[in-house]
């Protein structure tokens, strides 16, 4: 992301793209009229260029992606990364709860080497524990 501040208005942009549409034909080329009004507003001849291409661009005179795309895009690109977000923190938690569950109620897990630690971990240090009362409870055994 930019912080970049807009130190001009939409309004102040607007006129000066019209004004080089407008002008382009009394000078010798763009880049002059480009160059006339940008002094005039105050802004960098290549800021200036760049606003009028996008207009160009959103108006259909130009090829390219229009700003309201772009947005649209950029919305749905967050949208996109947030949900794979959610997914994953999604995943781990289930596979944390599948082997919490897997663990409490397989014997034979129980004696393998380092998944005893494991349990007794998950199982807390007081017998049944949170995680054995909480499946107990899904399973309306409680």
């Amino acid at each position: 992301m930019s912080k970049t501040t807009n130190k001009f208005s939409s309004e102040v942009r607007e006129r000066a793209v019209r004004l080089v549409l407008d002008n382009q034909n009394q000078h010798g080329s763009r880049w002059q009229a480009v160059l006339s009004i940008s002094s005039k507003i105050g802004c960098a001849p290549q800021t200036l260029n760049d606003w009028v291409k996008k207009a160009e661009v959103d108006s259909g005179k130009r090829p390219g992606v229009s700003s309201e795309m772009a947005e649209k895009m950029k919305a749905l690109e967050r949208e996109n990364r947030e949900l794979r977000q959610a997914n994953e923190i999604l995943r781990k938690a289930s596979a944390y709860f599948a082997m919490a569950e897997l663990v409490l109620w397989n014997p034979w897990l129980l004696r393998q080497k380092g998944v005893a630690a494991r349990h007794r971990k998950l199982r807390g240090s007081g017998g049944g524990g949170v995680v054995r009362s909480l499946v107990l409870q899904d399973r309306g055994r409680v």
